[in-house]
């Protein structure tokens, strides 16, 4: 099974859109901060708060990379 076929029968088994492809990256991007920050377990916990606070992804990559000391927030 294909990472997209996963993605697309997970999200029919919890009743949820799968993501788009600019959604993905900007996972994918917040994933790879968290993980390079600090240890790689903080890139899924990272991923799931993001997508616990309902905001949007693009505002919580901004929030990683102020806490990985890359960039400044006006969050």
């Amino acid at each position: 099974m294909t990472s997209d076929e996963w993605i697309a029968a997970f999200a029919a088994e919890i009743g949820a859109k799968a993501p788009e492809e600019a959604e993905i990256a900007q996972v994918l991007d917040l994933a790879a901060v968290a993980a390079h920050a600090s240890e790689r377990i903080a890139a899924p916990i990272a991923c799931w708060m993001a997508g616990a606070t309902g905001r949007p992804l693009a505002e919580m990559l901004d929030a990683a990379r102020v806490v990985a000391g890359e960039g400044v927030s006006d969050v």
